[in-house]
């Protein structure tokens, strides 16, 4: 049989009779078995000085010898070579020490007299359990390699789970020394830091450009933060790095985060913003200043980017009540249907100017979905006035914005300002025909005749057209019927003379219906509420008593 190991196992023979070390390790083909006979000896501490410079796979020796026996010998070699494998030599009378060396940690005995027969198949046993310890040597070694190689990764994921999910003190710190993460265990920041612009700047770059971008970037935060304290950055998404710091000093953290901000802006092609959060003392409070630095972050919607944004210069402010109008939307709104761009445009930026003169600013989420909503308003004020066909793009604009991860402010107002202009030139467009012309004339005739009944013959016969032909013509222009229009701007005027506080009995006089309770009817028949119900609905009950009219 050929054992193609590339290393031997080795053995050593021990024993006081010279004639029987001599036959075991010179008469069996050892070399055949893949086994060499590293050394042998004639006494135990002889034996013993052998094993430890030759260090022996394998050691097969007499239980009783001159100046040290075998189970003394025995358990010295264990000591210090505890996978070696001990075979012990003994006669029948010396049994009992035979089994005293196996539970010392021999592997086998074999009793005097023996055959070479079998010596051979208990040091091939021996060799076989000696190849099998190799292999799981090897193999631990190779785990430990590959967990060496992986520790980068594995440190990143567990610091991303502990950003997300808070854990129990002793289990943070275990598994944060068995990582070997370079930061002390206590007093820390976390800053999230975001390129700007990410995907609009380089979503068409090859990758590897991409690549060198962010780890260039990420050289300048790391040698940043070790000029001031000890940190340690991750990549967390593709446009985003997490910082841990150390230091329980709040300025000293302002300053690195400006420092990285600053020279991000320097030293490369890119800005960034930081949000940061405020100071934990614990491994297992990180997820607490990780979730308030990406609050601070979200305020990078104001300025488009390049900054830093501090959670403690928010979460200490009150915060104000707003001071969003409902008025200057509805102003907005009938502006921009008069096709009045300059107009509108100077309402929609009063809009946005009380919103950022309040101390601290709004949640970015409270304005952006302000935009947003002014957004679809525009679009369903066109499509009053226009086929879905030619509004739809205006609405797919919208909606590309808003499915777009963390806009800034600049990019809604812009959106708002490309709608309304649009919006306010196709109305342009559209007076230029003349059954257009013709429709808003009645249209200015109606909502200046609100007071009166209004029948379908008496403005046919103020624009000179027969009451057949005007009530196609303005179905087809107005996309309502008469009726329906007729209706429409007197329950709209009904509303504002509600909120401006005229009693119901002047309301319906002033648009030409004789009893309160038909008015009321209408009403309610046309928007779902009581005038009554309208009114507190919209003003609600703690403003109610200040909008009332005083006269009752």
């Amino acid at each position: 049989m050929e054992y193609p190991e590339v290393r031997p196992v080795k053995i050593c023979v021990i024993d006081d009779i010279k004639s029987v070390v001599d036959m075991i390790a010179r008469k069996p083909q050892w070399q055949e078995y893949g086994i060499e006979v590293a050394g042998t000896a004639l006494d135990g501490e002889e034996g013993l000085q052998k094993i430890r410079e030759l260090k022996p796979d394998i050691v097969l020796t007499d239980i009783r010898m001159p100046r040290m026996d075998g189970l003394e010998m025995t358990r010295a070699i264990l000591e210090f070579a505890p996978h070696c494998k001990i075979i012990i030599l003994s006669a029948y009378s010396e049994f009992s020490y035979a089994q005293q060396a196996i539970r010392l940690g021999a592997m086998d005995f074999v009793k005097k007299p023996f055959s070479l027969e079998e010596i051979v198949n208990v040091v091939l046993k021996a060799k076989d359990l000696c190849l099998e310890d190799r292999r799981e040597q090897e193999n631990l070694k190779a785990m430990q390699a590959r967990i060496k190689e992986s520790l980068p990764i594995l440190r990143q994921e567990y610091l991303t789970l502990l950003m997300q999910h808070r854990e129990t003190e002793p289990g943070a710190k275990a598994r944060w020394e068995y990582l070997g993460i370079p930061l002390a265990q206590e007093n820390f920041t976390v800053f999230i830091v975001e390129i700007d612009q990410f995907a609009e700047k380089y979503c068409r770059q090859p990758v590897q450009e991409i690549e060198l971008i962010r780890f260039s970037l990420q050289n300048i935060l790391e040698e940043t933060i070790l000029a001031w304290t000890q940190g340690i950055l991750f990549r967390e998404a593709t446009n985003r790095y997490v910082g841990i710091i150390n230091g329980d000093d709040p300025r000293m953290a302002e300053q690195i985060t400006e420092a990285c901000c600053t020279n991000v802006s320097r030293y490369s092609r890119c800005t960034v913003s930081i949000g940061m959060g405020l100071g934990v003392s614990a491994i297992h409070e990180l997820a607490d200043s990780y979730t308030q630095a990406l609050g601070a972050l979200a305020y990078h919607f104001y300025t488009g980017g390049n900054a830093v944004y501090n959670y403690a210069s928010i979460v200490h402010k009150q915060r104000a009540a707003s001071h969003y109008s409902v008025a200057a939307e509805q102003e907005f709104l009938f502006a921009l249907r008069s096709g009045n761009r300059e107009k509108s445009q100077l309402v929609l930026v009063r809009i946005f100017d009380e919103l950022l003169q309040l101390d601290p600013l709004p949640a970015p989420q409270y304005v952006e979905n302000i935009g947003y909503e002014l957004s679809f308003k525009i679009c369903r004020v066109m499509l009053e006035l226009f086929p879905y066909e030619k509004v739809q793009p205006l609405e797919q604009e919208v909606n590309r914005l808003k499915n777009r991860p963390h806009p800034s402010l600049q990019e809604i107002r812009s959106l708002l300002e490309g709608l309304c202009a649009e919006g306010c030139r196709w109305i342009e467009e559209e007076r230029s025909i003349e059954s257009t012309r013709i429709i808003r004339q009645a249209k200015a005739y109606i909502c200046a005749n609100l007071h009166t009944s209004l029948t379908l013959e008496q403005v046919a016969k103020q624009i000179s057209l027969s009451q057949g032909y005007f009530s196609n013509l303005f179905k087809k222009v107005a996309g309502i019927s008469f009726q329906q229009f007729v209706m429409h701007e007197k329950m709209e005027k009904a509303k504002t003379m509600l909120i401006e506080g005229l009693q119901v009995q002047e309301i319906a006089m002033e648009l030409g219906y004789e009893h309160r309770r038909y008015f009321s009817e209408v009403f309610k028949k046309y928007t779902g509420m009581t005038p009554s119900e309208f009114k507190i609905s919209y003003l609600g009950r703690a403003d109610f008593s200040q909008h009332t009219n005083p006269r009752g």
